[in-house]
């Protein structure tokens, strides 16, 4: 698959990766952030968001995947949970969807504060679940290249009444209006 991508045509565009649990968005999101810093030498150039959880096969956060993460501007929040998975109802997805936004906005804010030319988000669905998509799309238009990762499939789509399934998918469909590049994963990536 990486044969088939060729880096050089993230560079000044907006890239969205998506595609259902397992099939390699955040490995293909550290074989670009590899590729930054091996290749090209970005290191000062590059701020990574990471807002995957890590829970049982479900998200990984691309340090998992790679040590460069540690050369770059990496901003992690403390916690970040899996609504659906950990959810027992409605109300306690939407608790945790909202622990999440509130985890993760300060992240964005710093970004906004002090951009840098590129930004790599690992699982922006995480956000979309209970934050404002223009949130997003602001700090997008304050870098050069973009790229991030973003669940769209089946797997996950139960979510106990709670809502944040439909909203993951229109606020996902605003943010793929406003990048070059949708790139859909379907199999596992190797």
């Amino acid at each position: 698959m990486t044969d088939e991508i060729d880096f050089e045509d993230f560079l000044g565009r907006r890239t969205l990766i998506v595609g259902d649990v397992g099939t390699g968005k955040t490995r293909l999101l550290s074989y670009f952030l590899d590729y930054l810093i091996e290749e090209r030498g970005c290191e000062r150039e590059v701020t990574l968001i990471e807002m995957a959880p890590a829970y049982k096969g479900i998200g990984a956060p691309v340090e998992s995947y790679t040590k460069n993460v540690w050369k770059v501007r990496y901003l992690k929040p403390a916690k970040i949970f899996p609504p659906r998975m950990l959810g027992r109802d409605s109300e306690e997805v939407l608790r945790y969807a909202e622990q999440n936004r509130v985890e993760l906005e300060p992240l964005l804010l710093k970004f906004e504060r002090d951009p840098t030319k590129i930004l790599l988000i690992n699982d922006l669905t995480i956000f979309l679940h209970a934050g404002d998509p223009e949130k997003i799309i602001k700090i997008i238009d304050l870098c050069e290249t973009f790229a991030a990762t973003a669940y769209e499939g089946e797997r996950l789509r139960p979510d106990k009444g709670s809502g944040i399934t439909q909203r993951e998918e229109r606020a996902l469909t605003v943010i793929k209006e406003h990048v070059d590049k949708v790139i859909y994963l379907v199999k596992p990536l190797k």
